[in-house]
């Protein structure tokens, strides 16, 4: 019997070791964008960052052969990437002129905007919990962007558009996507459309980018690939509701490489906001956790009797 090393085992460390590690990939991106986002447009930003994520994933590729290059849906494929584009166009946007504090705790809302698209689009039934949860994130959001100050930045707004089409990118992937789409292939097809369709709004804000300004963006597009593949390792090694709470660990490094990179130090009220949308997201998480597994528990048993 081969023996399987410590990170590819399953366990909960290990879980949390990957969890972990999404967060500080994430941060780390993040972190990139902003950085090169102070020169160079969100629309530039966001072409290099699939552009490059494309590139790395292609010898993945061509090492599966031609089948690999094989979709099943062409039309879906092309629906993402006019979607995907659009939302880290945004996302950069908003990146580059707010604290990362601040977009990291919007980056948590998806879940919420996810419920009501899902009662929409997909029929879901939508329990009073779900709901309760909602509005509670809803206040938290409020709350962190503090609309009624003199230093509100209209970008937040972008931030939480950008959460929006994240959000509508999950439900058209349940929607359209199925099991006998690969992993590898959705990667590919994903950064592949969005460079593409990314070229020209990156042009016309071109600003030719510096070697080490391309060195950051290598990073930032091999990392949006690095972060799917950390996610899913630890979701392979435990339980998904039990890696949430370590989700949020992203907020804290968000909060220091603001602090030690751009010198940004957290508002109070994005402090008070974080404190009432972090629960709320957790909460949802767990409920659809347990939701699914009772679902599950309960398919067994009917078959079994």
């Amino acid at each position: 019997m081969p023996h399987t090393s410590w990170f590819n085992s399953k366990g909960y460390l290990q879980g949390i070791f990957w969890m972990l590690i999404t967060c500080i990939i994430s941060s780390s991106n993040d972190t990139l964008t902003k950085y090169v986002g102070v020169r160079l447009s969100g629309a530039e930003v966001a072409f290099f960052r699939f552009f490059f994520s494309a590139l790395v994933l292609l010898p993945f590729m061509l090492a599966r052969g031609k089948d690999a290059f094989i979709t099943r849906y062409p039309g879906a494929q092309c629906i993402r990437s006019v979607l995907l584009v659009l939302a880290m166009t945004a996302w950069s946007y908003g990146v580059a002129s707010l604290p990362l504090t601040l977009a990291t705790t919007i980056s948590f809302t998806v879940p919420f905007f996810v419920l009501p698209l899902a009662k929409i689009f997909l029929k879901e039934h939508v329990g009073w919990q779900r709901w309760a949860a909602t509005l509670c994130g809803f206040i938290g959001i409020i709350v962190s962007l503090h609309p009624t100050a003199n230093a509100f930045n209209p970008m937040a707004l972008v931030l939480l558009i950008s959460a929006i089409m994240f959000a509508s990118l999950d439900i058209i992937n349940k929607k359209l996507l199925t099991e006998d789409e690969t992993l590898l292939s959705m990667l590919f097809y994903s950064a592949l459309g969005t460079a593409v369709l990314g070229f020209v709004p990156a042009v016309l804000t071109w600003q030719t980018p510096t070697l080490h300004e391309l060195f950051f963006l290598f990073l930032l597009g091999s990392g949006g690939s690095l972060i799917l593949f950390c996610l899913l390792k630890a979701f392979a090694a435990t339980e998904v509701s039990a890696l949430q709470s370590f989700r949020y660990a992203e907020f804290v490094l968000s909060g220091l490489f603001g602090i030690i990179i751009f010198h940004e130090f957290p508002a109070t009220s994005l402090l008070i906001g974080a404190a009432i949308i972090i629960p709320s997201t957790l909460y949802i998480t767990l409920y659809e956790t347990r939701s699914k597994n009772n679902k599950l528990k309960k398919l067994k048993a009917a078959q079994s009797s």
